[in-house]
């Protein structure tokens, strides 16, 4: 595996490194060991999935608070997303900055999100499946969110979301 930091100190990509042959390919998906070698902090605890089948569906922005907050590794495993994490550590200095990245089912790559970074994303095509690996529980009354659009934010989501719940319209601006 390799680990490619973003613009952000914390979150990194992911890449796969698979090994063919005749039958095919095999990676490494994840890997305790590796992850710590890289600094990176995660002992999953939930696998989740999402499927989304409109391109332009758009979920997030999204963390849990402490004592819940939570480790994610993204990963596409159908279609193709616009991948988002902003940082929302209140003593951050990157506090309110975001990156993006695109991860798409063909090319195997992941990305890890740290606690205290709000994660979304958005289909770029039709039939899209996400799966996350998590390392906190969900706990409802930890849940929080920040408006896709907030303008302070000002986060270029590449087109007008087509779907949205209505809890993911209701989130507030980041809190300054």
């Amino acid at each position: 595996m390799r680990f490619v930091p973003l613009s952000l100190p914390g979150p990194c990509l992911v890449e796969t490194e698979p090994f063919a042959d005749e039958r095919g390919a095999f990676a490494r998906l994840w890997c305790r060991r590796a992850f710590a070698a890289a600094g990176l902090d995660a002992d999953f605890v939930q696998a989740n999935a999402s499927f989304n089948p409109v391109a332009g569906t758009l979920r997030g922005l999204h963390w849990q608070a402490p004592p819940h907050g939570e480790a994610k590794l993204v990963r596409c495993v159908r279609g193709r997303i616009h991948d988002i994490v902003v940082d929302v550590r209140p003593d951050s200095p990157g506090f309110g900055r975001w990156a993006a990245v695109t991860l798409e089912a063909a090319d195997g790559r992941s990305l890890y999100v740290p606690e205290g970074f709000a994660h979304g994303f958005q289909t770029l095509i039709d039939d899209v499946e996400v799966d996350y690996q998590v390392s906190a529980f969900y706990a409802p009354a930890a849940a929080r969110g920040v408006r896709w659009d907030d303008p302070a934010l000002a986060i270029a989501w590449p087109m007008p979301p087509t779907r949205i719940s209505v809890a993911d319209r209701s989130w507030p601006a980041l809190a300054r």
